[in-house]
């Protein structure tokens, strides 16, 4: 019996033959109906919208902490599921949760569930989900790499705090990134997101592939979901990670400005060289100050290589004139057997891509013997 051309019911005692029968049919969802009138048997008809490959496989959740079960067919979905039986047909009732998934290595994730099509409760019609993927250009190694790559994650039941520009903010799920890049801690966490397994480092359990997606690249920019953050990633990629509290709201990190500087042979192959850098406004006088790293290490040692990186904390450090402007700073390099004394004037601006050169003359009066 027709109601839509969505949604029918078989009645008068007919059902499908079999389950090869119910994953025939398409476009529709339907019920089985006692002779009473009540339902013995009710499926929804599971519809995607959106681009997904042939071969990549959709599965679905229909319990808190469930299971998942596979689409019969792969690529994008239009199958009839299951979601409520009586007594004498698995007496259970999924109509209040469905989540579809699909996650692929090296694909972008995606996901989607009874809110993103406002619905509450499904019933025996077909309903239409927005689930799509595609190449992701961030996973660029295997999972038997990025498993080895030490990154962790830990769910907890209470706040955690963490500090960000020196405000506290609280977060639930902590990723240890275990001192890797943006890029190898994104591969890792989603890696561990197609695990059928426990992934939670923490006393509770996790299921990886049906657990909530925990970060995402939108360029180079790396942003977490509601409630994550990442401990132990490399400095160098402050500025590219978004955090977003258990409040829903993003935070990010003063802006930590980056450099280099760069030394010439006589210098590097000295072997007793020496580098400093200090702020250009007090340079040459008794109070010269020396310009502080973002960890508070002033930016000075002796010269070992061609170049060597510095950061800085551009919004916060308040030396040299106030935070949040760029800094005028003279680095000072001298050497003893090859190496003359040699200056060089830089500005620090709102950039990672800062560079200072210093070429220092070959020293032909001093020996150091």
């Amino acid at each position: 019996m027709a109601i839509t051309p969505e949604q029918f019911e078989f009645v008068n005692g007919w059902t499908p033959a079999d389950t090869t029968t119910v994953n025939l049919i398409r476009n529709a969802g339907f019920a089985v109906k006692n002779t009473d009138g009540t339902s013995a048997e009710e499926y929804a008809g599971i519809i995607t919208l959106g681009t997904i490959g042939a071969s990549d496989q959709v599965y679905y959740q229909q319990t808190v902490g469930g299971d998942p079960t596979n689409i019969v067919l792969t690529g994008p979905v239009n199958q009839a599921v299951k979601v409520f039986g009586d007594a004498d047909n698995g007496n259970f009732d999924y109509r209040s949760l469905f989540n579809l998934f699909v996650r692929e290595q090296a694909k972008t994730y995606a996901d989607s569930d009874l809110d993103d099509i406002g619905v509450t409760t499904l019933t025996y019609q077909a309903y239409r989900f927005p689930l799509a993927n595609g190449d992701d250009l961030k996973v660029t190694e295997n999972d038997t790499t990025v498993d080895a790559y030490g990154v962790t994650i830990t769910y907890y039941g209470t706040n955690q705090v963490r500090s960000i520009g020196g405000t506290n903010y609280n977060f639930d799920v902590i990723v240890d990134g275990n001192n890797r890049t943006a890029e190898e801690i994104y591969m890792a966490v989603q890696s561990l997101l197609r695990k059928t397994t426990d992934i939670d480092s923490g006393a509770g359990t996790v299921r990886g592939d049906t657990a909530t997606a925990l970060m995402a690249f939108t360029g180079d920019d790396l942003k977490t979901t509601t409630g994550v953050y990442i401990d132990n990633f490399q400095a160098i990629d402050t500025n590219r990670i978004t955090f977003t509290d258990t409040g829903g709201v993003e935070r990010k990190f003063p802006f930590v400005a980056a450099g280099t500087l760069s030394f010439n042979a006589n210098l590097v192959d000295d072997g007793q060289a020496v580098y400093k850098m200090y702020y250009t406004s007090g340079f040459g006088t008794t109070g010269a100050e020396l310009v502080l790293d973002n960890s508070d290490t002033a930016i000075e040692g002796t010269i070992t290589g061609s170049s060597i990186s510095f950061d800085y904390d551009y919004d916060g450090d308040t030396a040299g004139g106030g935070a949040g402007i760029d800094k005028n700073v003279t680095v000072v390099a001298i050497g003893l057997s090859s190496a003359q004394y040699v200056l060089a004037e830089g500005t620090i601006t709102r950039s990672t891509q800062n560079s200072i050169s210093l070429v220092s003359a070959l020293e032909r009066n001093y020996s150091n013997a």
